[in-house]
């Protein structure tokens, strides 16, 4: 069977380790694995302009003293909102033709989570998975009704609002030639406020062509999404499964909670081992309680944007 063009073996880990510059940090991925062929004729600066309006967003709540969770969601509702990346409107299609978003969020202050996976309903799964944290007794629904989003007071969406051209000629393009679906593709969002806390937001619509009803690692706590106080918060990216399987996000910060490990050496140490070593790929944005981002993968490719302390960084 034919690869998909985005589909490439693990390569040598990809690392940035960058000190806090400042009172917040803020870091963002808008997926590994780079362009499907329907987009590659899009400008980069087109992908650079998405990078850098979701972390402006972060920023500016960073900037009046917002808290690490308000400034992920933020972040992750503008790229939710832009149909160049994987998540909300222009998210991957399932092998029926239609969307189903996953999503999750963490408040490392007070260890709470939300997530929500197979949803239909909700403009921005971001927002619905903090209104599981906030106002239900759950972490985790799955196929959330119309009536639960519209009750919570969040704006819905047609199928039609999600599905876009682009995405349509992919999955068209995969059933046609039997290609291997690219598995990457994921937003997400951490970041660390100025009282210290951090926090953790991942949204996607999941692989191009997978069967309805699958649920890949992002609202999966511990997988594609983790944060704590004290520690570090991940929003991971790439192939879900293999993120599972390694509890990848958790095992960074059990790394550190346990091994004593520093950041950028606990995600390089489970990158190797739960990835590259399984034949996996992906990647990943980290913050540590001191404000330290690391951005990572050993996918050929990962979009990303952060602040080095030079200015905004912007990985395409």
């Amino acid at each position: 069977m034919p690869a998909e063009e985005s589909i490439a073996p693990p390569r040598d880990t990809v690392l940035f380790d960058v000190p806090a510059v400042r009172g917040w940090s803020l870091a963002l991925h808008g997926g590994a694995g780079g362009r499907i062929q329907e987009l590659a004729a899009e400008e980069r600066e087109r992908f650079e302009a998405g990078l850098t309006r979701a972390y402006r967003a972060g920023e500016a709540v960073l900037d009046q003293d917002g808290t690490a969770l308000d400034a992920v969601c933020a972040t992750v509702e503008q790229l939710e909102d832009d149909p160049l990346f994987n998540a909300g409107r222009g998210a991957a299609l399932t092998t029926d033709g239609e969307v189903e978003l996953d999503a999750a969020v963490m408040d490392g202050r007070t260890g709470l989570a939300g997530a929500i996976a197979a949803s239909r309903h909700a403009r921005n799964p971001v927002h619905l998975a903090r209104a599981v944290m906030e106002r239900s007794a759950h972490l985790l629904l799955v196929h959330p009704t119309r009536a639960l989003v519209e009750s919570w007071g969040l704006t819905t969406a047609e199928q039609d609002y999600f599905v876009t051209e682009a995405r349509q000629a992919q999955l068209a393009r995969i059933l046609a030639d039997r290609l291997v679906a690219p598995r990457h593709g994921t937003v997400g969002a951490v970041a660390r406020d100025r009282t210290g806390s951090i926090a953790a937001a991942t949204s996607t619509g999941g692989m191009a062509n997978q069967e309805d009803g699958r649920v890949g690692d992002s609202p999966i706590i511990g997988a594609g999404t983790y944060a704590l106080d004290g520690f570090a918060a991940i929003s991971c990216t790439g192939e879900g499964e293999a993120f599972i399987r390694g509890v990848v996000s958790y095992d960074i910060v059990a790394r550190m909670r346990y091994g004593g490990s520093v950041l950028p050496d606990a995600v390089a140490a489970t990158i190797q081992q739960e990835l590259t070593q399984e034949h996996a790929s992906g990647g990943l944005v980290a913050v540590g309680a001191d404000g330290r981002v690391v951005v990572a993968h050993n996918s050929p490719t990962m979009f990303a944007a952060f602040d080095d302390g030079s200015g905004l960084v912007l990985r395409t």
